[in-house]
């Protein structure tokens, strides 16, 4: 069975979110990512990642306004086996949007896909920073 582990929420101001939900619910900074299309930091509360994006622009983000879009943007399964995954929800129409991280069995290492109405998810079997 998948497990919800990874909510992505695009920010204005990486920072001011981040001590906004640390101190607030108390979550730890577990990561942080300056990559060519955009930064993120990574909270958690032990069991869910919440990945703060700031996207620079279409790549990536899927957005054709990313400037201009603040708000929930993707979500993240952890699933046991990578590939049956993938064959699950092509099968279901998903359409593969990207992969993004190095190697399979690193943590953050994810396939993002598309549902039929185009929201964005992601599959991951290591899951994201801060996981179980």
């Amino acid at each position: 069975m998948a497990k919800l582990r990874h909510i992505a929420v695009v920010v204005r101001d990486l920072e001011r979110a981040a001590r906004f939900y640390e101190q607030v619910f108390e979550l730890k900074r577990v990561g942080e990512e300056h990559i060519d299309m955009g930064s993120a930091i990574y909270l958690s509360d032990g069991v869910i990642n919440l990945a703060l994006l700031k996207y620079k622009g279409e790549a990536g983000s899927g957005l054709k306004d990313a400037a201009g879009f603040v708000g929930a943007h993707h979500f993240g399964f952890q699933v046991d086996d990578l590939e049956a995954a993938k064959k699950r929800v092509e099968a279901a129409g998903g359409k593969f949007f990207f992969t993004l991280g190095k190697t399979k069995d690193e943590a953050n290492f994810e396939v993002k896909y598309k549902d039929p109405d185009g929201v964005i998810f992601d599959i991951s079997e290591k899951g994201w920073l801060g996981t179980k």
